[in-house]
C-alpha cells in the first residue's frame, strides 16, 4: 500500500542529483507521501469506528467482523 522510503535510498538519490534543491524537492515528495497516507489511514480507521459502531447498534455480525478486521489490518500497518 504504502511506497517504501529508506535513509539509504535517499542518500543514494542525493548523490545523482548535483543540486541541493533537486534532493530537497525529492525528500519533500518522500515525506508528502508519507504523511498523505498515513493521514488517509487515520481517517479510515475513525470511518471504520463509526461502522463497527453502527453495526453493533443493528447486531450486524457479519459487518461488525468485516469492519474490525479491516481496522485491524490498517493498525497493524501503521505499526510497521
Amino acid at each position: 500500500m504504502d511506497k517504501y522510503y529508506s535513509y539509504t535510498d535517499f542518500l543514494r538519490a542525493v548523490g545523482q542529483y548535483p543540486q541541493t534543491t533537486e534532493s530537497e524537492k525529492l525528500l519533500n515528495d518522500i515525506y508528502l507521501d508519507l504523511f498523505l497516507g498515513r493521514l488517509q489511514r487515520l481517517q479510515r480507521i475513525d470511518q471504520l469506528k463509526k461502522l463497527i459502531d453502527m453495526s453493533l447498534d443493528q447486531r450486524n455480525e457479519q459487518a461488525f467482523y468485516k469492519y474490525a478486521q479491516e481496522i485491524c489490518e490498517l493498525q497493524k500497518e501503521m505499526n510497521e
